[in-house]
């Protein structure tokens, strides 16, 4: 009976100082993220000052995880001082899970290392791919997520950017409109240029330099049409192509140039024109004949 309670003292004193130390190890780890969270924080505002916003987030994710895995494997090590076991384990399941994921990771990887270092676009910029056009918000190792224009978030994997053509709406500081316009054949094109001038320098936001410029693209088939380009800053883009479009249109009017919409003359085989007689309704039902 005496060695039977000291067993049992023995398990029991075994069983409170393993449960003390997963305590302290539960407490390291997320006292220790929680640290790693504030110096991630901080190190990436600090990466901001020097660098651009996408390096200082990279800074921030390393210094991050870094600290949380110092953390976990202090956290570990009052459980037990060998920890090698684990990390084999661990490193078992990663290498299973690598296997898995790296037909697609890795291209993903590789080609995120590539937009990284061409530097065709950065975070704030706004590009269009495909049908796609948004904000870049990020720039990962494996994916780019932009955030449209109608405020939705579009993740692109990186491989996908590398195959296709990538347009950069403000990467340079001015933009070119193009409006296409069609005037009426009657109309003296000298004279329209000339009024479509004085509506480009009449607008506060289109440019002096480049001067715009009137372009005479085809003979339509009741219209002459122009091609009208002008120039003005980037971030003035949309508000200047809407103004310009009104001006022009209420410049036309004044000077009586027009604008005119498709339409089509109708002939009969003698070469003359088709007379259209307009009937009502009422004698038009005066006039049907019983069947």
């Amino acid at each position: 009976m005496h060695n039977t309670s000291e067993l049992a003292r023995f398990f029991t004193a075994v069983d409170s100082a393993a449960t003390l130390a997963w305590v302290r190890a539960i407490l390291i780890i997320v006292v220790g993220f929680l640290i790693a969270q504030v110096c991630g924080r901080v190190a990436g505002r600090l990466a901001v000052r020097g660098m651009d916003r996408h390096r200082g987030m990279l800074i921030r994710r390393l210094v991050f995880y870094t600290l949380l895995i110092l953390a976990i494997v202090l956290g570990l090590r009052q459980v037990s001082h060998d920890i090698s076991n684990i990390f084999l384990g661990a490193a078992g399941i990663l290498t299973v899970a690598v296997g898995f994921a790296s037909q697609t990771s890795a291209s993903n990887l590789i080609s995120g290392l590539f937009l990284i270092g061409e530097k065709s676009f950065a975070i704030g910029d706004t590009i269009r791919v495909g049908d796609t056009t948004g904000e870049v918000l990020s720039i990962d190792l494996l994916s780019v997520k932009l955030r449209t224009f109608d405020n939705l978030l579009v993740r692109l994997p990186n491989e996908t950017l590398v195959k296709s053509e990538i347009t950069n709406l403000s990467r340079f500081p001015i933009r070119r409109i193009d409006l296409t316009i069609g005037v009426g054949q009657q109309e003296d094109l000298a004279r329209v240029r000339q009024v479509l001038m004085d509506v480009a320098d009449g607008n506060p936001t289109v440019l002096i330099e480049p001067r715009p410029e009137l372009r005479f693209t085809e003979f339509g088939d009741s219209s002459f049409n122009l091609q009208f380009c002008v120039w003005t800053r980037r971030q003035n883009y949309l508000a200047t192509r809407n103004s310009l479009a009104e001006e022009i249109i209420a410049a036309c009017k004044r000077y009586n140039i027009e604008l005119p919409y498709p339409y089509r003359s109708l002939a009969n085989g003698s070469g003359e024109p088709l007379t259209v007689r307009i009937v009502s309704g009422q004698e038009g039902r005066g006039n049907e004949k019983p069947g």
